[in-house]
């Protein structure tokens, strides 16, 4: 990559103005709008299954009723009632009970390679994004692998979505204890310190992506600013995007397939998101000569 600064070893904030341009300027170049499209055509296609496992995972603790509410609620927030009721809907008929052992087999397996692949497609356009070149030719065991590891990414969402119920609960219940007997500044001050946990939740999430999906050893200290960076933009992201599908409602033109359409777009602008924060990321490591050797070389 050309470098267009100089930097010292150690980041300073002053810093920041040209790794956000030097990000900006490569990030464009990765064609991110192709790589968006890709990964939100399987979130499509992952999404029931991908959502039937996390209910089942943090419903088993939380309870399947309230974490389906809780997600029914997210859902209406950032696309709408209408497709969220539409998801609820998909969701139902994909755990539906009524079958024999040997379509409930069946399905149990289409589930987990349904809801793996849009993490699976992920760590493709990551790998592209970093420059890492993969394994030539088909390798049945790592593809095997990398869908397990695609599981393993469901359940530490799932756990993370637990945590986040569980502090979001906790602050809920604190509020209305202090409502009583306290000015309405420590309302403020709970939601202000729910916005923070779901930031450090979210931070956590972006960072266990960038350490592990690309075929690549990086160090812990190259992934949480960008991580950070990256949860940042996606908070002020899905609130822009509940605003404009809230007031435009592009899904109305597109009827029945509206829910869908809706889904499409705000993966795909997520991922947009993401993607820049996994292109600092990279810039940031390249400028400050931080460890990212991809595995290929490694096993050399």
């Amino acid at each position: 990559m050309k470098e267009g600064h100089t930097y010292a070893n150690r980041f300073k904030f002053k810093d920041f103005p040209h790794l956000f341009l030097d990000t900006f300027k490569a990030w464009s170049k990765a064609n991110p709008w192709r790589l968006s499209a890709v990964v939100a055509y399987y979130a499509v296609l992952s999404l029931p299954a991908l959502l039937v496992i996390i209910i089942n995972v943090v419903g088993s603790i939380w309870g399947v009723d309230i974490v389906e509410g809780r997600l029914t609620n997210e859902f209406s927030i950032a696309l709408g009632p209408n497709a969220a009721e539409t998801i609820q809907g998909i969701v139902e008929d994909t755990q539906n009970r009524d079958k024999n052992l040997v379509s409930t087999i069946i399905g149990i397996g289409t589930l987990l390679f349904g809801a793996t692949g849009v993490f699976y497609q992920l760590k493709i356009s990551l790998n592209e994004i970093w420059r890492i070149k993969g394994s030539p030719g088909f390798d049945f065991w790592k593809l095997l692998t990398e869908r397990a590891k695609s599981f393993a990414f469901i359940l530490v969402i799932g756990f993370l979505l637990l945590i986040s119920f569980i502090i979001t609960a906790a602050i809920t219940a604190l509020n209305d204890y202090l409502k009583s007997f306290i000015s309405e500044a420590a309302v403020y001050l709970a939601y202000l310190v729910d916005i923070i946990s779901s930031l450090g939740i979210i931070t956590i999430m972006f960072a266990l992506m960038f350490k592990f999906l690309p075929d690549a050893k990086i160090k812990w200290r190259a992934v949480w600013f960008g991580a950070l960076l990256t949860a940042i933009l996606f908070v002020i992201g899905k609130f822009l995007l509940g605003l404009y599908f809230g007031e435009a409602n592009p899904g109305s033109t597109y009827g029945a397939a509206g829910a869908i359409v809706l889904v499409l777009l705000w993966v795909s602008y997520s991922c947009m998101i993401l993607f820049f924060g996994a292109q600092f990321t990279y810039t940031y490591a390249k400028k400050y000569n931080i460890l990212f050797v991809p595995y290929s070389e490694l096993n050399k």
